[in-house]
């Protein structure tokens, strides 16, 4: 397996943070190390949990987390797994543990970062470019999907009821960014 290829930098700028906690918050977040999982056998379940630390989710659109590494379940056969940017030893440590079992295992941290969104308004926010309902009895904490963000595509979870964490492209988070900054002013 290649060694993780970190780009410290985001695609941003000083783009760091905006808006206020009594309405919404934007605030990107620290790089992570991020594994696109392909798994249809049952027997490679256990071994991702004993070398990840984090079960696989088998309920459809949810994660699981320890600690700071989380599994998020995007489809019947994938997941995205993320861990803090120094725990890139992971990617080697999970395909060891998958050696003998049909998947797909590929270090995808180059290509995402991630923002916070939190606050009362939060759940406006995104719905300005986002069509799904995000009351918390039908998107509730713990619930997570891919699904699109103006035009273009995103990971939306939610780790709060008043918090959303949402995994972009780079290449699209400048336009994700401002996008939900011009929806924010709506609520300022």
């Amino acid at each position: 397996m290649s060694e993780l290829t970190m780009i410290p930098a985001l695609p941003l700028g000083d783009r760091t943070a905006l808006g206020t906690p009594s309405n919404a918050r934007l605030t990107t977040l620290d790089a992570r190390c991020r594994w696109n999982l392909r798994l249809r056998a049952d027997a490679g379940f256990e071994p991702v949990a004993a070398a990840f630390g984090v079960a696989l989710p088998r309920e459809a659109c949810r994660l699981t987390e320890a600690g700071e590494r989380r599994a998020l379940w995007l489809g019947p056969d994938e997941w995205l797994l993320t861990a803090p940017a120094g725990d890139a030893s992971l990617g080697s440590a999970l395909a060891q543990a998958l050696a003998g079992v049909p998947h797909s295992l590929v270090d995808v941290g180059h290509r995402s970062c991630a923002f916070e969104l939190t606050g009362p308004r939060a759940a406006d926010v995104v719905n300005a470019g986002c069509p799904l309902d995000l009351a918390l009895a039908a998107f509730p904490v713990g619930a997570v999907t891919r699904t699109v963000l103006g035009k273009t595509e995103i990971v939306l979870m939610r780790t709060a009821p008043e918090a959303f964490e949402i995994d972009v492209w780079r290449s699209f988070a400048s336009y994700a960014f401002d996008f939900l900054a011009e929806a924010m002013r709506e609520y300022a």
